[in-house]
Parts: structure tokens; sequence; C-alpha cells
């Protein structure tokens, strides 16, 4: 099984961003732990993150290619960005919303999704462990 985990807008900062939402980790560690449990998986991941949308919306376009489901982490694209909406919608794999905070706890204007309808699933405050949980749901082929 093939994955693309596509991380969007500031996640490129985490480690700077307040550890009470985002639990203190960096990117790179967040990286290393997803490769770590797609080798328990016996699955291929590749992790992406930018701060531009269209090269988010591009990378939803080639996953359209190569990948057998898709894990999402937008930022805060997730609250407006039609854009990214579209291209997720193209898909036809199981994806997933992921957020390392809990985002429905947050500001209102934080617990709208323009993915909603969209995604199989969605993990929402569970740190670095929502990733997990997403690889393994794909995987076991029940999002």
């Amino acid at each position: 099984m093939r994955i693309v985990v596509l991380n969007g807008v500031n996640l490129n900062v985490l480690g700077r961003r307040d550890p009470t939402l985002y639990g203190g980790i960096t990117l790179s560690e967040l990286e290393t732990r997803i490769y770590e449990w797609a080798a328990r998986l016996e699955c291929t991941v590749r992790c992406r993150q930018t701060n531009h949308e269209g090269e988010f919306v591009e990378w939803c376009h080639d996953a359209l290619d190569w990948a057998d489901g898709v894990i999402v982490n937008p930022g805060a694209w997730t609250h407006y960005s039609w854009a990214i909406r579209d291209a997720v919608e193209l898909l036809s794999v199981p994806v997933i919303e992921v957020h390392l905070s809990n985002v429905d706890e947050r500001e209102e204007w934080r617990r709208r999704s323009v993915l909603e309808g969209l995604v199989a699933g969605r993990i929402v405050g569970k740190g670095p462990e929502g990733y997990r949980e997403a690889l393994e749901l794909l995987v076991q082929g029940r999002p």
C-alpha cells in the first residue's frame, strides 16, 4: 500500500508552536515517526509539507496517479481553502483528515472543515498518534 501524507501551512514550524496544542514535536520528528510506523505496517509512505496552497493542490493531483490512500493535515487551509477541497474531491482513494490539536474545541472558525463530507475519516486532538491511527486505518482498509 502506498500512502502520501500531506501537511500544510505552518506545520514546518512544529516545535516552535504552542506545545500544549501541538505536542512540542518538530516536523522532522513527526515524519520520522510516520516512516517508522509505516515500516511496521509494511506500507510505503511519502511525507510532504508546504506553505504554498498551489503546491498542496498539485500534490493532491500527483496522488491521483499512484497513492492508495492519503492523509491530509492542511493546517489553517482546512477552514477556508475551496481549492484544496476541490483537489481532495478528485481523489478516488480513501482520505483521512488529521489534526494534532483538537480543532473541535478551539476557536469557532477552526471547527469548520471544508473537507467535511469528502474524507473517509477525521482524527483530531491525538497529537502525533493521530497519524499512526490514520495509517493503521488505511492499511487495514477501514477508514
